[in-house]
């Protein structure tokens, strides 16, 4: 069974910065990818960031290209979100998610591709 769990929210001032973990577990190989999405209150949950577990391969959504960065410790299978210069845009609720298995052709940033979701962890930047 997949479970993932997020960690490292809070609340930081505006340009700061802070390191989202997710620990996943429960996978069988390589093939799947792990998402990073985010909910601000009244908004539709968009895709941040997402990386491959086979190759390391890394998407960003436009707006946090730059700031934000994506990486993994398979080693502690832990998938971490780098976010430096922090907005209050970047508020909202962060979820971790993985498609596993990988269905080819998915889109990285549709809601719909990830079968399995952790709880959620708070973000708020402060102006």
């Amino acid at each position: 069974e997949v479970q993932l769990v997020e960690s490292g929210g809070g609340l930081v001032q505006a340009g700061g910065s802070l390191r989202l973990s997710c620990a996943a577990s429960g996978f069988t190989g390589a093939d799947y990818y792990i998402a990073w999405f985010r909910q601000a209150p009244g908004k539709e949950r968009e895709g941040v960031s997402c990386i491959s577990g086979s190759d390391g391969y890394t998407y960003y959504r436009d707006s946090v290209k730059g700031r934000f960065t994506i990486s993994s410790d398979n080693a502690k299978g832990t998938v971490y979100l780098q976010m430096n210069s922090l907005t209050p845009e970047d508020t909202a609720v962060y979820y971790c998610a993985a498609e596993y298995p990988i269905r080819y052709g998915s889109t990285w940033y549709a809601v719909g591709t990830y079968d399995h979701w952790g709880q959620g962890t708070q973000v708020t930047v402060s102006s």
